[in-house]
């Protein structure tokens, strides 16, 4: 491993671990640093959700004044979290390595197009007492599944579930979708544990970088224009959905 290959991935988590503690997307940076290094696709997106999911952690502990009072909330959403991002890590082990691979550049031209549109959906919130609705519990599955496949792009689409549930700001609500990232990330790790594909190599080092991205991230970021952030993930994103797309 040459020094280049050990810096790139683990500048790309503490970037990627401050982007997700206030927006998501970390993983548009994260992930492809991991491949430019040279770690085969599967294993690189086992190693980068071992990273990231530390660094989710750290953003998680950011914004928990924010998230404390609506603790009655989580208990529903965790559950289905959990279960679907076992069964996307399992997936995803069990889809042959050439197929990941033709399916990064889609996966990451997606995930940048709901991030790009979330405003789209996120601009109706509800009024009342906040809430979970069934069919935000099903889509929470659904993303879930998505997440333990894959992740790119998770976040946001948590935010937009969430934006329904009617929390009180912001901060509240994004406090929660870094919450779930870390059972959702978490509960990932355990199949890619126990199929020894984590290279860990990379991982402990981005794990500790993405811990302090993440935590530091969600001190400075929240008092960054959401606008500036969003440009920002999206530029990410772009850029590397083209990288991609050339390279396969």
């Amino acid at each position: 491993m040459t020094l280049e290959q050990a810096i790139l991935p683990t500048a790309a988590a503490f970037i990627g671990g401050a982007i997700n503690s206030v927006a998501g997307g970390g993983s548009f940076l994260t992930f492809p640093a991991l491949i430019f290094a040279g770690v085969p696709p599967i294993p690189a997106n086992a190693t980068n959700n071992a990273a990231m999911w530390v660094g989710t952690i750290g953003g998680a502990r950011g914004y928990w004044s924010d998230v404390r009072e609506h603790k009655r909330l989580l208990f529903s959403v965790a559950s289905v979290s959990s279960v679907g991002a076992l069964l996307g890590a399992i997936l995803l082990l069990r889809t042959p390595a050439v197929t990941f691979a033709h399916l990064i550049p889609w996966l990451l031209l997606f995930a940048t197009t709901v991030f790009a549109l979330s405003p789209l959906l996120t601009r109706h919130a509800p009024d009342g007492i906040p809430s979970h609705s069934p069919w935000q519990i099903v889509l929470q599955f659904c993303v879930s599944v998505y997440g333990g496949y894959f992740g790119a792009g998770m976040g946001i689409l948590m935010l937009a579930i969430l934006t329904f549930t009617g929390l009180p700001s912001f901060n509240a609500t994004n406090g929660m979708k870094n919450v779930l990232s870390v059972v959702i990330n978490g509960m990932a790790l355990i199949p890619f544990l126990l199929a020894r594909i984590i290279d860990w190599r990379f991982a402990l080092p981005m794990a500790v970088i993405a811990l302090l991205g993440g935590y530091f991230g969600a001190k400075f970021f929240r008092r960054v224009p959401p606008l500036l952030a969003r440009s920002i993930v999206i530029t990410i994103g772009i850029a590397m959905t083209i990288a991609f797309f050339v390279r396969h």
